[in-house]
């Protein structure tokens, strides 16, 4: 009975009704992405590597965002990659909101809080642009070699759709975020460093993803492959 339901769920992409963990995958992935843009403001070397302090903790969206396009499939990944592009602007317009607002007589830290927050609404940008292209890309590739594999070789479907999404997600930031900023040369570095050590988060925690992939399935109940499925980017369609 569960595997008849399991193809079921399998064959049809707008089955999924009521889960148990779409709503805490989802929360879980939004707010790495909004965390790790406040960590962006500050500059991180490590030996010849430069990159912003959202690079460490970024990555783990892409993991939860494999989870989401691996077991709900596209569709829902979309609504979760919209959701989090809203929640990047929402919290860029309100530091930019406080920081206009007048401060305080006695409070001293004015300049501190727009020298660090008022970085976030460029980094945001920069974020927004190369999230919803990395992300979409991820999404899209996964999903489509799910239907090509048969449903086999995750570990060579995540890391195909990692290269592809960190690619075109570092370099969209990495321009839009710093450029004027800081030298080409140094751009180049950290446009490298974050892909370099992005991919090499997705590669090592793979087999978490698997396990967590297989967890949530088993739980859920649903495995979607999106088959005849639009891949138009907006919401909706």
């Amino acid at each position: 009975m569960e595997n008849s339901q399991l193809n079921q769920g399998a064959l049809e992409t707008d089955s999924i009704k009521k889960t148990n963990f779409l709503p805490v995958i989802s929360g879980l992935f939004v707010g790495i992405l909004v965390l790790s843009n406040i960590l962006a403001a500050k500059m991180v070397q490590l030996g010849p590597f430069v990159f912003d302090g959202g690079t460490l903790l970024f990555p783990f969206s892409y993991i939860f965002g494999d989870v989401l396009a691996e077991v709900y499939g596209y569709k829902a990944s979309r609504k979760v990659i919209w959701t989090g592009f809203f929640m990047l602007l929402i919290m860029s317009l309100n530091i930019w909101f406080i920081s206009v607002l007048p401060a305080e007589a006695e409070w001293i830290f004015q300049k501190d809080f727009d020298n660090i927050l008022l970085q976030m609404p460029r980094i945001c940008a920069g974020s927004l642009f190369g999230y919803f292209i990395g992300e979409y890309s991820n999404s899209v590739v996964l999903s489509k070699l799910k239907v090509i594999t048969k449903g086999k070789y995750l570990w060579l479907r995540t890391i195909s759709s990692t290269l592809v999404g960190e690619f075109l997600d570092s370099s969209v930031f990495v321009a839009v975020s710093f450029l004027g900023l800081y030298s080409i040369d140094i751009l180049i570095i950290m446009a490298f460093s974050n892909y370099l050590f992005k991919t090499f988060i997705e590669v090592i925690f793979t087999p978490l993803t698997y396990k967590i992939v297989a967890f949530v399935k088993k739980h859920e109940q649903i495995d979607v492959y999106d088959y005849n499925v639009s891949y138009n980017p907006l919401p909706g369609k």
